[in-house]
């Protein structure tokens, strides 16, 4: 009852309880039986916000002291992602990649994984590599991307390779407000909305044909409609084969 949070409890009728206090509950009762592999099945899925987070928090400090195997199926990425030592990524029962949580999150094997992990979702451009004044570039058509020194002799060998340059809003800057050092490539854009999240701005864009979204500094002024430049961290920048979907490195 102590390690679960529920040894105040124990004369409550089960349907007095909470949603989350029931699942404590049900965890209790094999906890008894020392099992040497725990199986969850989306046990969060029927609380609500805040209980979620309660039991989510309460899950990951038994998985502490219990040193035991926790095996926890989730369609829910955060709760991956804040929970698991090692995340199996699955897709209509086919394995995409099996690997730690910032490996996957830095490192997608492939354009699932890559729009899968990470909130909001990483951005996609239908591009071609190309060559212009000696250097590769990444043409999407209403924007070209210097692709990184460090990046153009491997890269070679895709030169006019239909591809997919992804990048996640949260490394693409304003540029007043932008990381210093980074490998920054301005694009013009237009603000379609502006959603202030105190910390931080989501803003959705427009270059072109491509519409993103991109997490700015809150010092940030865009309104609807406005036209201005934004960075985008070319070293975070990831390339996929447009056909078959897996990460070119």
């Amino acid at each position: 009852g102590e390690v679960m949070g529920i040894e105040g409890l124990f004369e409550q009728n089960p349907q007095q309880l909470s949603g989350g206090h029931q699942q404590a509950v049900a965890v209790g009762r094999t906890i008894v039986r020392v099992p040497k592999v725990f199986l969850f099945d989306d046990p969060l899925k029927n609380l609500d916000a805040k209980q979620r987070v309660e039991t989510r928090n309460n899950l990951m400090k038994l998985h502490q002291q219990l040193e035991t195997t926790f095996i926890y199926v989730t369609h829910d990425q955060v709760e991956a992602m804040t929970m698991a030592s090692r995340i199996a990524v699955m897709n209509h029962g086919i394995l995409q990649q099996f690997d730690a949580p910032q490996n996957l999150y830095e490192h997608p094997e492939n354009l699932f994984v890559a729009g899968f992990i990470g909130t909001p979702a990483m951005n996609f451009f239908p591009a071609r590599i190309r060559q212009s004044d000696g250097k590769l570039v990444g043409d999407a058509e209403s924007f070209t991307l210097d692709i990184p020194n460090d990046c153009q002799s491997e890269y070679q060998t895709l030169i006019d390779r239909q591809i997919i340059l992804g990048i996640r809003p949260e490394d693409i800057y304003n540029p007043e407000f932008a990381t210093p050092g980074i490998s920054a490539q301005l694009v013009e854009a237009t603000v379609d909305l502006s959603e202030f999240l105190g910390n931080e701005i989501i803003l959705h864009l427009k270059s072109g044909e491509h519409d993103y979204l991109v997490r700015v500094d809150p010092r940030t002024r865009a309104s609807r409609g406005a036209t201005m430049q934004i960075a985008f961290n070319m070293d975070k920048m990831h390339i996929f084969d447009k056909q078959s979907g897996l990460a070119i490195r």
